[in-house]
């Protein structure tokens, strides 16, 4: 007979529903990129260190390493909007849990295609004066 293990963590941690990859996928549905930064390009990571409470619920959070132009207060904003699972804790204790995280604020590329061609002439145009010509087009796709 197998014995059952016992849980030795005495304090339960915060979980996001749905781990890391639902984490990641609310930051990037939710994530507005700020004028400020658009206008200068600036790209990077905001490092952030934040508290959850005892009903999983971020009341603190503060920037260890910003960007500027927005970057700080619009991740600040995205973190205060996480919301955990707090497994009951024995003896009803009301504990805060810090975390850490780094969002990437990352500018989209421009997507643009390029078309290239050229047009000769066949054999029965041969008698004709030459014209070669060269196109070059730039599509641009959003």
């Amino acid at each position: 007979m197998e014995k059952e293990r016992k849980d030795h963590s005495f304090i339960k941690k915060p979980i996001y529903p749905g781990g890391n990859e639902a984490m990641k996928q609310f930051i990037k549905d939710n994530l507005k990129y700020p004028k400020a930064a658009l206008e200068n390009k600036i790209e990077g990571y905001v490092a952030l260190k934040y508290e959850i409470n005892y009903k999983g619920e971020v009341n603190k959070a503060r920037v260890v390493s910003g960007l500027g132009y927005g970057c700080d207060e619009e991740a600040t904003r995205l973190v205060k909007l996480f919301k955990f699972q707090v497994p009951k804790n024995p003896r009803k204790l009301r504990v805060k849990f810090s975390k850490s995280i780094k969002i990437h604020f990352k500018l989209k590329a421009s997507k643009s295609t390029q078309i290239n061609y050229s047009i000769k002439q066949s054999d029965t145009e041969k008698d004709k004066p030459q014209s070669n010509s060269s196109y070059s087009y730039s599509i641009k796709i959003e």
